[in-house]
């Protein structure tokens, strides 16, 4: 059994300890905001933070997040209201397929984590990693640069 925080509640899972994350948020607790991209850590669609860290969940096994506290898209909600982060993208339109999206988020409230006024290229550079079939980087570089600027 490995017991860890989701989203600030206390869970326990009863699977192998090698079992992908990503599987058991979405077996277990029906957290489906994080997506199955690439299954090889090369695309990020997959992020979730563990103790305030971006993590990509298709790779991480389930073990590794015992007693740690993992926060996913639908963590960052304030209440029923979307994040500052997550109504930027909104506003911005900057979600197009949705392949992206939680990925994007999680990364960009990483960076804003750690670097609340953070420059264009900072931006860029901090989502380097992450995979869009869309081509809406512009729109979600705005939306990050628009939620700091809210902050």
């Amino acid at each position: 059994m490995v017991q860890f925080k989701l989203n600030g509640q206390t869970v326990r899972s009863n699977v192998s300890h090698a079992t992908p994350l990503l599987n058991v948020l979405a077996n277990d607790f029906q957290i489906n905001g994080c997506k199955f991209g690439c299954g090889k850590a090369q695309c990020s669609a997959c992020l979730v933070l563990i103790d305030g860290n971006p993590v990509k969940s298709c790779v991480a096994p389930v073990s590794a997040v015992a007693g740690r506290d993992v926060i996913t898209l639908v963590g960052m909600k304030n209440g029923d209201q979307p994040s500052l982060l997550q109504q930027a993208f909104i506003d911005e339109q900057a979600a197009q397929c949705g392949y992206c999206t939680s990925g994007m988020i999680i990364q960009a409230q990483a960076l804003l984590d750690r670097n609340p006024s953070p420059t264009d290229s900072e931006v860029r550079t901090a989502l380097d990693g992450n995979l869009c079939r869309c081509g809406a980087h512009n729109r979600i570089v705005r939306a990050v640069l628009r939620a700091a600027k809210e902050l």
